[in-house]
């Protein structure tokens, strides 16, 4: 490995900042190794292109999916780090095959999103949404309207819990479920057996979930695989009384199936941290229905997650510079054809 002092001055372009003076994280990170941080204030594919010309290493908060076509414009990238779990903003294919690394942050957010996702149990369960409805509207519950208005309603313990994949995130959901007395299963094909037993979670088929499940909390990443993963056939198959809980990503729901789902009391309600086009549309049905929960996006979100999301997306950037491999490597099939290695090959070879 090349020492630090041997190294040419590197430049690191974080694509939405403005500039430097707003990522003292990152610029403190990247001092380390020499790197000179920039903004390119922008997530307009031509203007971050140019802006990236000279960049070793680019930083992206997913306002722009980087396609084949911006990928083959990125002449002196060594690598891209998205501040992000999934991996639905990269061309991983494209950028394997142009040498740059792609990395990711997986797990800076567990603990906010599983949490989120609970807060979704609770609200649905306890019908949060209606009741905060109907204080305001100066409904108050008595002995005669109690059971019209309020009933049926889960007390939680002993209901059911699934969990579409059973990655970090959903695997820390099941202990704070189990806490409340929920009987949790999931579906996850990737995952070793032995860790469903660890977490006292009952491994269960696909359809299994689906149809046994009270709530329905989606978990798995956004590939061609999982794009419309739940769809009409998946929707009609669910309890009339079970609720789906998407904080993952958008399109692995299609929504307008979802929508007629919910209008036609397929289900009993939803509650979602994400759409298929976001921001939503003004007009979208599911804006609109009674029982149906949003939030925008930020189930990821708190102050702590906000300064480890930073932390570990400037960590990875050095590791790149300093010709180490990043710890969440999403592209591994770039080893053996990285520009990293070449680069390193080169100076290697200039001191020789």
């Amino acid at each position: 490995m090349i020492s630090i002092s041997e190294m040419t001055p590197y430049q690191v372009l974080h694509i939405e900042a403005e500039g430097a003076a707003s990522l003292p994280i990152e610029r403190a990170a990247l001092a380390t190794v020499g790197a000179t941080l920039i903004g390119a204030g922008t997530s307009e594919p031509a203007a971050m292109i140019a802006a990236a010309q000279d960049a070793d290493v680019i930083l992206s908060e997913c306002s722009i999916t980087l396609t084949r076509s911006i990928l083959t414009q990125l002449p002196r990238c060594q690598a891209v780090v998205m501040y992000a779990i999934g991996l639905d903003h990269a061309d991983l294919a494209a950028a394997t095959e142009q040498g740059i690394i792609i990395a990711h942050t997986p797990g800076f957010c567990m603990d906010e999103v599983s949490n989120h996702a609970l807060l979704f149990v609770l609200a649905c369960a306890r019908k949060l949404r209606q009741l905060d409805r109907a204080v305001r509207d100066g409904w108050w519950p008595n002995v005669r309207n109690l059971e019209v208005e309020l009933l049926p309603m889960g007390s939680l313990r002993g209901q059911r819990l699934g969990l579409l994949s059973f990655g970090a995130i959903a695997r820390s959901l099941a202990g704070k479920a189990q806490a409340l007395g929920l009987h949790v299963a999931a579906y996850d094909p990737y995952v070793d057996q032995a860790l469903f037993h660890q977490h006292a979670v009952e491994p269960a088929s696909l359809n299994e979930i689906i149809e046994r499940s009270d709530y329905l909390s989606i978990h798995t990443p956004l590939t061609p695989g999982s794009y419309h993963l739940i769809g009409e056939a998946q929707l009609r198959r669910m309890k009339p009384t079970a609720f789906l809980i998407n904080t993952s990503r958008g399109a692995i729901v299609d929504e307008a199936a979802l929508i007629c789902a919910l209008q036609a009391g397929w289900i009993a309600g939803a509650a979602l941290d994400v759409f298929e086009q976001e921001p939503p549309a003004p007009d979208n049905p599911l804006l609109a229905l009674e029982n149906v929960i949003v939030t925008p996006h930020t189930a990821y979100c708190s102050d702590a997650a906000y300064v480890r999301v930073r932390q570990m997306a400037a960590a990875e950037a050095v590791r790149v510079l300093r010709g180490e491999w990043p710890l969440a490597l999403a592209n591994p099939a770039v080893k053996g054809q990285s520009r990293m290695e070449k680069k390193l090959a080169q100076r290697l070879e200039e001191r020789q």
